[in-house]
């Protein structure tokens, strides 16, 4: 199947979703068709802070409809941020929507894990995926530590890249979610996360939102979801 990718939203997350899929397609021989289309990340930034996600929706729609002009047979938004307004998408898009949401939902499952903690924005985090994910606990950072997360976070995506600093700040705010609130592994809840902990030890197991979807599009692609 043709795939349409929502991209953009940052731009180290979309590379992240095309590399994905095409060292999937290369390992198991099989052809890739791909379009993606490009959003803004400035106007997710406003509508996600102003909670407006008919608004965000309605702009992903119009790449939606691109994507389908392009021969695509089912879209999907390369962020959890993007995720927020996934709802208001899926009532409205001319194609089948890959939510991550229920795939990361099966995945936590799939492990067993019965108590996880999670990173990413603000609303990804006070939300737990937009209130999306049912087979385990959730625990989250608290007061500073949620305000830590949440700014190098944006930081990190905005510049699409990662300094010393902010993989400091996330390792060890995921260690505590272990250590101190039972968390048996962190969900990596902002797609560009793995800029900070890709090839890293960082001390504890971590669950890729970000590899979930990417895995799952993939099955879409090949025919195997």
């Amino acid at each position: 199947m043709h795939v349409g990718l929502i991209g953009g939203i940052g731009p180290a997350a979309t590379e992240h979703y095309y590399r994905g899929l095409v060292e999937r397609h290369a390992a198991s021989g099989t052809p890739l068709e791909l379009t993606i289309a490009h959003a803004d990340v400035r106007d997710l930034s406003r509508n996600l802070a102003s909670h407006d996600a008919v608004k965000q929706a309605g702009i992903f729609l119009r790449l939606v409809r691109r994507l389908e002009a392009a021969g695509a047979g089912a879209a999907a938004v390369t962020s959890m941020g993007g995720h927020f307004c996934i709802k208001e998408l899926e009532a409205v898009s001319p194609l089948p929507i890959l939510n991550a949401i229920p795939e990361v939902d099966a995945e936590i499952a799939r492990r067993n894990l019965k108590t996880i903690g999670i990173l990413g924005t603000r609303l990804v985090m006070e939300s737990g995926l937009y209130g999306g994910i049912t087979a385990a606990r959730i625990v989250l950072p608290q007061g500073e530590a949620l305000d830590a997360v949440h700014n190098n976070y944006v930081e990190m995506a905005i510049a699409g890249r990662v300094t010393d600093a902010q993989r400091r700040v996330f390792f060890a705010i995921g260690q505590q979610l272990c250590r101190e609130r039972g968390a048996e592994a962190v969900m990596l809840g902002g797609t560009d996360l793995f800029l900070a902990f890709a090839g890293q030890d960082c001390g504890f197991p971590v669950m890729d939102c970000a590899e979930v979807h990417v895995d799952a599009i993939y099955r879409k692609s090949t025919g195997k979801a």
